[in-house]
């Protein structure tokens, strides 16, 4: 089986001394082809892992920029579904093989069937997922298939877990610890009461696998405060914004490569 991607990617990132930049979009918002355009664009202004959404009812741990684009997108006239997705992520991998990790909710999988979706994702290039209601200590319902297929299933961490859960959930990641920068659901924050000094102490010494930290990180202040932690930083929210802020593709595609742009001049100060 080959190295996955987010390996590769944190390897080099590694020895370069840089932090990455991990960006998400929601796919089909406006619509797949503009979201496969995001993609290309937010990987030449330097993301170094993109997060793809799939659209969702009820995407629980969203707040509200990334449940319209939920809306936005399942709303869409030429309709949007798992397989159109996976189409774009293989007509993706013609151009780019930067990592693509899906993050969606355990009863899309479901329905899909648990072999067939692991088995799409290593055809069509598909590295990790992340399923924000699959907890830890459920994850055995995929460990088999994430095996088979070679694809991660990216474990997340909050800073209210017990040293023995985040222990357990070391032992068992693959390709980078989603670290939870505060409780409650994504969207942009003015700060952080987390203690990071602590919650990395403890997760460093329990695991060098790559950190990154998510959960309203929205402004480049954000991005040089935390980048000291962790491996990397995660931005959500504030790029579906800049999706939802433009009134026509190529506007949309312009404002999320000048977020991204900025980010990353702050990860790389």
């Amino acid at each position: 089986m080959t190295n996955n991607r987010i390996d590769t990617a944190f390897k080099n990132l590694r020895e370069n001394n840089e932090t990455a930049l991990v960006t998400f979009i929601t796919m089909g918002d406006p619509d797949i082809d503009t979201s496969k355009k995001l993609v290309i664009e937010m990987e030449k202004s330097g993301a170094s892992l993109i997060e793809l959404g799939i659209p969702f009812s009820d995407p629980m741990a969203e707040g509200p920029v990334i449940q319209e684009a939920n809306v936005r997108a399942l709303d869409n006239k030429d309709g949007i579904t798992l397989d159109k997705i996976f189409d774009a992520v293989k007509e993706l991998r013609c151009e780019t093989q930067i990592p693509l990790v899906y993050l969606m909710y355990y009863n899309s999988l479901l329905t899909y069937g648990r072999e067939k979706f692991f088995e799409r994702c290593t055809e069509c290039g598909i590295d990790g997922v992340i399923i924000p209601d699959l907890p830890f200590e459920e994850s055995g319902e995929i460990y088999d298939y994430t095996e088979k297929y070679g694809v991660y299933q990216i474990s997340l961490v909050s800073p209210t877990s017990s040293e023995e859960r985040m222990k357990k959930i070391c032992d068992r990641a693959k390709g980078f610890l989603y670290c939870v920068s505060s409780m409650g659901v994504t969207g942009v924050r003015d700060g952080f009461n987390t203690d990071f000094d602590n919650m990395f102490a403890k997760l460093n010494s329990f695991s060098d696998m790559p950190k990154c930290i998510g959960f309203g990180i929205s402004k480049p202040e954000h991005v040089a405060a935390l980048k000291h932690y962790c491996d990397g930083v995660i931005v959500g929210s504030a790029i579906v914004k800049q999706v939802a802020a433009g009134s026509t593709p190529s506007e949309k595609i312009n404002n999320v490569k000048q977020k991204v742009q900025e980010l990353k001049e702050a990860a790389a100060e």
